[in-house]
C-alpha cells in the first residue's frame, strides 16, 4: 500500500489550530479548489520558495482557489519549527494562505506527507487531482524550469484534466517525532 495519499482519494478531515488563534477543519473551506501544502519554518527548500508559493496563492485566490498550510514537524527534532516561531514567522511574512499545526503527525501521516513543500490539490468533492512539487528548484525559485504546480491549477481552471498528477515533492523530509531527521517511510521512496 502506497504511503502517501493516490489520485482520486478523498481528504482526510482534520481540524487543527492556525497561527490566527482560531481553529480549522477542513469542512470550513468552501472554495471549488483546495491546496494544501505541508511545510514548516526552517528548511531551506521551503524558504527558498516561499515567494513562488506566494505568487501562485495570490494568483489563484480570486479563481477559487484556497491554500492551507500544515506544519507536521517534531519540535523535538527542530525546535524552530514549534508552534511559536510559526506564529512569529507568519507576523513577519504575512503569507496569503493559513498556516495550521499539526502537533500529533496525525495528518501528515493521513495524507502521507513526504517533504517540505509537498502539495496536495483537491476538487470540489475532496479528491485528490494532484499531488507533488511546485516547482523544480525550491530551494532558490528563482532557478526554477518547470512549475508543475500552477501548470496542474491552470488546467483544472481550463476544465482540462491534469496532464502531470504525481510528481515527486522536493524537499528536506517531514520530521518524524522519534525518528532520525532523514528518516523516510520505506513505502514512500521513489513515488514516481
Amino acid at each position: 500500500m502506497a504511503f502517501t495519499l493516490q489520485i482520486g482519494e478523498q481528504a482526510p478531515a482534520f481540524s487543527l489550530p492556525a497561527t490566527d488563534g482560531n481553529t480549522y477543519a477542513l469542512s470550513d473551506f468552501t472554495e471549488k479548489w483546495l491546496v494544501v501544502f505541508f511545510t514548516c519554518n526552517h528548511c531551506p527548500y521551503v524558504i527558498g520558495s516561499d515567494e513562488n508559493t506566494r505568487k501562485i496563492a495570490e494568483k489563484f485566490s480570486e479563481k477559487g482557489v484556497r491554500f492551507v498550510a500544515i506544519n507536521s514537524n517534531s519540535p523535538n527534532t527542530y525546535a524552530e519549527d514549534d508552534f511559536d516561531h510559526m506564529v512569529a514567522r507568519m507576523a513577519e511574512n504575512k503569507f496569503p494562505w493559513l498556516y495550521l499545526h499539526d502537533a500529533t503527525q496525525d495528518i501528515a501521516e493521513a495524507y502521507g506527507a513526504l517533504r517540505t513543500p509537498h502539495f496536495y490539490v483537491f476538487n470540489e468533492a475532496r479528491e485528490l487531482v494532484y499531488v507533488g512539487r511546485a516547482i523544480d528548484t525550491p530551494r532558490d525559485h528563482t532557478q526554477s524550469t518547470t512549475h508543475e504546480l500552477e501548470d496542474a491549477l491552470d488546467e483544472l481552471l481550463a476544465g482540462k484534466p491534469v496532464s502531470q498528477p504525481v510528481t515527486n515533492p522536493i524537499g528536506c523530509n517531514v520530521k518524524w517525532d522519534g525518528k532520525e531527521r532523514h528518516w523516510m517511510p520505506p513505502e514512500a521512496c521513489d513515488l514516481v
